[in-house]
């Protein structure tokens, strides 16, 4: 089964696990399970971290590599997933958000998330 990581969960599976739910945590230990990482949210995480919003304990770069190790795959954006977009109600502004509910979606898969603005959208979540 393939799930793609809100950027807080990746953040959270990085540096902080047991702000993970117990569903979560379940997802990420089946080795059944293929954990997806959105460009969108390497991006986001850049951004944040950039401009003061987010202190990283390692570089980006470092951060998503050691993941990679552990098995994390980037999803990277296509023109499908932006058109996805636009299909979308307004319910929330968040870009970053919005595209990943979008790239969800497309891929026929669950966004592992706890934010509650990205669950009144039609896609599939766990936590």
């Amino acid at each position: 089964m393939k799930v793609l990581l809100d950027t807080h969960t990746f953040l959270w599976w990085s540096t902080a696990s047991h702000k993970l739910s117990a569903n979560a945590l379940a997802v990420f230990t089946d080795t059944g399970t293929t954990p997806l990482l959105s460009l969108a949210s390497v991006w986001e995480i850049q951004i944040k971290h950039q401009i003061g919003k987010l202190a990283l304990p390692v570089p980006v770069l470092t951060l998503v590599t050691r993941q990679q190790e552990n098995g994390i795959q980037l999803l990277p954006i296509t023109l499908m997933h932006i058109v996805e977009i636009g299909k979308l109600p307004n319910l929330h502004g968040d870009p970053f958000d919005r595209l990943l509910i979008a790239q969800a979606r497309s891929e026929g898969i669950a966004l592992v998330t706890d934010d509650r603005w990205i669950r009144q959208y039609e896609v599939m979540t766990i936590w």
